[in-house]
């Protein structure tokens, strides 16, 4: 467990820097977006991944990498999102947006420590197209529920569904730097 922990925290570390960066250069562009844009922003990335894997081949040079980054960074904004109104201003400074995604990824990752102790590591066994699967279920979840204006009978809303897009996304990443590891 104290393994994963520490690839956890250095998907994650990667994954701020890189949503800080863009947020420096684009400032919070993305505050615009509804949920149901994030959603769809989600849903491309995870077909393309998909579209990927069972083509063995891409035509446009981003990597398979930088999408499951990119996964992880929307359902964060999805998450600060979430926890915004409309009367938050759309420009925000990048210090309050730092902050933000910090506490959406610690809460993410201490939802996914939990899991992990109970489930017992079992995603180290499971294959890269399998998580990508289950992150387009949750996906079509999502989008369910948004169709159901949020509203569910017995099901997890919202955000637990975008914590677990994050949480096997970032499982993804690490079975990804494993592989290229074994193999250089």
């Amino acid at each position: 467990m104290e393994k994963t922990l520490e690839q956890y925290d250095q998907i994650i570390e990667r994954c701020k820097e890189i949503f800080l960066a863009k947020t420096a250069d684009y400032g919070t562009a993305w505050r615009i977006l509804r949920l149901t844009s994030l959603t769809d922003q989600l849903l491309i990335k995870a077909s393309r991944i998909r579209s990927i894997e069972e083509k063995g081949a891409q035509k446009v040079d981003d990597s398979i990498d930088n999408e499951f980054i990119g996964l992880v960074n929307y359902s964060l904004i999805s998450l600060i999102q979430l926890s915004l109104t409309d009367r938050d201003p759309l420009e925000m400074p990048l210090d309050v947006v730092r902050s933000r995604y910090e506490t959406e990824a610690k809460t993410t990752r201490d939802l996914m420590a939990d899991k992990n102790h109970d489930y017992g590591e079992i995603w180290r066994d499971m294959r890269i197209s399998s998580l990508t699967d289950i992150i387009l279920m949750k996906l079509l979840r999502i989008k369910q529920i948004e169709d159901n204006k949020g509203k569910t009978l017995i099901s997890e809303g919202l955000d637990a569904n975008y914590r677990d897009i994050v949480n096997y996304a970032v499982f993804a990443l690490i079975k990804l730097t494993e592989n290229k590891l074994i193999n250089s």
